[in-house]
């Protein structure tokens, strides 16, 4: 196998290893440590590792596309994208333009004079893709999951989340965010901007003390609240929430019925809505006109916003290369017209075959591992056998791409654009609503170097993008693989039986097919899982910067679940064969130091301090290490005694699947 940097048959960079760190107590800083010393992350990042390696790629390659597509046919999809990508470089034009494209947008903020003309303003707004105190998205109802449904999720916020309009570590930022709006005011020339900003501050605080929190917003049975449009309208009573959604321009029949995920945000923001706070609410509204356009106005504009959401959030130093915002904005805007030229040129059919294999060998595992669970009975186990079994996996890309034939974009209309590609995208899940779910969709783009596992659909889904070194290579050994793609694959599956996945059935149907007792033992492990990783301070933060174990507890069964399960699929591929030795590693050795590669990752401390709030991931290195701890083959593997720093007693080590 041949790599960017080394040549290994066992797909392990053995040159990154620091030596001086043992694996019994450190296998994240053993495995990559050298190369944490030796590299700095990029000045425009604020982490760097092996997604982020791999996005890179992807990036170049997304922009080779674009810049050769300049000529593609007239109202292809990639034409589209390559005049997307040219409007957004026309740095002249904009920089010309200056705050213009919106200036008509806030000029009838401004003149706002009632409650009800507010709600008017706002879904005119919203339709053009400005932000609401609603978020809105489509899939499938979660109690009828054949069909899709409408979600309305709490918003209205500019600030991560609404714990850093409360928490007093977060003070700093908020005195920041205050100056922040006023400066982006008076940029776009709104007056009183300094005025102005301190109103939106006081109504975007007041909205976060309704929002719920990040633990309660992953409960699946709490956000799952279906509503009619008249119980709606009651809790709205007396405002004109009609005329708010005619704006939206919505097909008849759209919001008879939908799902209100957090009805107590909605009672909240009814109480909000009143003439007095007129003043708050028009200014607010602007400021979220000028926030969703700030990308995409002058250099000027745009480099401001990046120096508070950038810098001041994120410790990032410096913005993007414009190419690379770029990249990005066209992708936003038509994303599966790129990956199709994406997958035609860079995906290997072969890579997907042999994903074809490992996602059967990891399947296959788990259904062992269910079969011999000792906490389950057999009630509980036939229902997560039967789950399991209608798992669907898909691999590289989604077998049809989507129509863009309706988008109009023009390589030198910027935010013209931007506001069509909302509307065009609005549209378009407006009409699922109440249709059947397309189960060809995809939510992610080939060339995103990520996956994911869909609860309503139950599927797992893996992008052409994630199928390569290091977390994959059909050239490569197995045991390296199965230690990284598969237990991403492991990951994956073992969603669908998380905190959250395992309160939906086989179908995507919201319902507990669990036996009382069987769930009081599942909340047992997920407890102790909880504490060890409330326990936890990544490595250069203040000791009181914990992990929230109860908002990342689904990720953390992911992971124990993924490599723990991906281990038995090794050994289900081994077949009773004993594994090689490689480059002087066994295949036991390999499989936990490909596991640690995969992890491998710097972050600043501001986006580590940010994500530990925002997040439902663990850092990178408990990702590793803390997974490890709770593995029996770790022990063995590497000779861990009670005396290394990665020991935990048996009895604590938690094994769920």
């Amino acid at each position: 196998m041949t790599t960017n940097s080394v040549p290994l048959r066992s797909g392990i960079d053995i040159e990154s290893f620091d030596e001086g760190v043992r694996p019994q107590d450190d296998l994240f800083r053993h495995v990559n440590g050298r190369w944490i010393a030796e590299t700095e992350i990029p000045a425009d990042k604020a982490s760097y590792g092996s997604f982020h390696r791999l996005g890179d790629e992807s990036e170049e390659a997304v922009r080779a596309i674009l810049e050769e597509s300049k000529e593609a046919e007239e109202g292809s999809g990639i034409r589209k994208a390559a005049d997307a990508y040219a409007a957004f470089m026309d740095e002249e034009t904009l920089a010309r333009l200056g705050a213009d494209p919106i200036s008509q947008d806030v000029m009838q903020a401004l003149v706002v004079s009632s409650i009800e003309e507010f709600l008017w303003v706002l879904g005119r707004q919203e339709r053009r893709g400005v932000g609401g105190f609603f978020g809105q998205d489509v899939f499938g109802d979660l109690g009828d999951p054949g069909v899709n449904a409408l979600y309305f999720e709490q918003s209205g916020l500019g600030l991560p989340d609404e714990s850093y309009y409360r928490e007093e570590q977060y003070e700093p930022i908020r005195e920041a965010y205050r100056a922040h709006i006023a400066r982006m005011l008076g940029l776009a020339e709104v007056p009183k901007a300094q005025e102005r900003a301190e109103r939106v501050f006081a109504l975007e605080t007041a909205i976060a003390s309704h929002h719920w929190d990040v633990v309660k917003t992953r409960e699946a049975d709490l956000i799952y609240n279906p509503t009619t449009l008249e119980e709606f309208l009651a809790r709205f009573e007396g405002l004109d929430m009609r005329g708010w959604m005619q704006e939206l321009q919505a097909p008849e029949g759209t919001f008879d019925r939908f799902v209100l995920c957090q009805p107590s945000f909605a009672d909240g923001v009814a109480g909000l809505l009143v003439e007095e706070r007129l003043e708050q609410w028009r200014d607010w509204l602007i400021w979220r006109i000028v926030l969703a356009h700030a990308s995409v106005l002058s250099p000027e504009i745009g480099a401001a916003n990046f120096e508070f959401f950038g810098t001041t959030l994120q410790g990032v130093p410096e913005q993007r290369d414009r190419w690379k915002r770029g990249v990005g904005h066209a992708e936003s805007l038509l994303g599966e017209a790129i990956g199709e030229v994406y997958v035609a040129r860079h995906f290997k059919p072969e890579s997907k075959a042999a994903m074809d294999d490992l996602v059967a060998d990891l399947l296959a595992a788990y259904r062992d591992s269910i079969e011999r669970l000792e906490w389950m009975s057999p009630a509980t186990r036939e229902r997560a056998l039967e789950k399991l079994a209608k798992f669907t996996p898909k691999i590289g890309y989604p077998p049809k791409w989507r129509d863009y034939s309706e988008l109009h974009i023009s390589p030198r209309d910027l935010v013209g654009n931007v506001r069509r590609a909302a509307v065009f995208q609005q549209d378009w899940e407006y009409s699922k609503v109440g249709n059947p779910v397309d189960r060809e969709l995809w939510l992610m783009t080939p060339q995103t170097v990520n996956a994911y596992y869909m609860p309503p659909q139950n599927e797992i889904v893996f992008p052409a993008a994630i199928l390569q070194y290091p977390f994959f290579d059909v050239a490569r050994d197995a045991a390296a693989n199965y230690g990284a793609i598969g237990a991403v694959i492991g990951h994956e599956i073992g969603h669908g039986f998380d905190d959250q996945g395992s309160k939906y059935d086989g179908d995507g149907r919201l319902e507990n097919w669990w036996t009382e007792e069987d769930r009081e033992a599942f909340e047992r492990h997920t407890a102790s899982l909880i504490g060890q990783y409330s326990a936890l301070t990544p490595t250069g933060l203040e000791e009181t910067d914990k992990v929230n174990g109860e908002f990342t507890i689904g990720e953390n069964i992911g992971d124990l679940g993924g490599l723990g399960i991906a281990w038995k699929a090794y050994q289900r591929h081994l077949d009773g064969a004993e594994a090689p030795v490689i480059d002087g590693l066994t295949g036991a050795e390999r499989f936990f130091l490909s596991w640690a590669q995969a992890w491998r990752e710097k972050r600043r401390p501001e986006y580590m301090k940010m994500l530990l709030a925002v997040d439902p991931h663990s850092p990178a290195e408990f990702r590793c290490n803390q997974i490890v701890r709770n593995i029996d083959v770790f022990y063995g593997t590497f000779g861990v005694e009670e005396q290394d720093a990665l020991w935990l007693p048996p009895e604590e080590r938690v094994t769920i699947w």
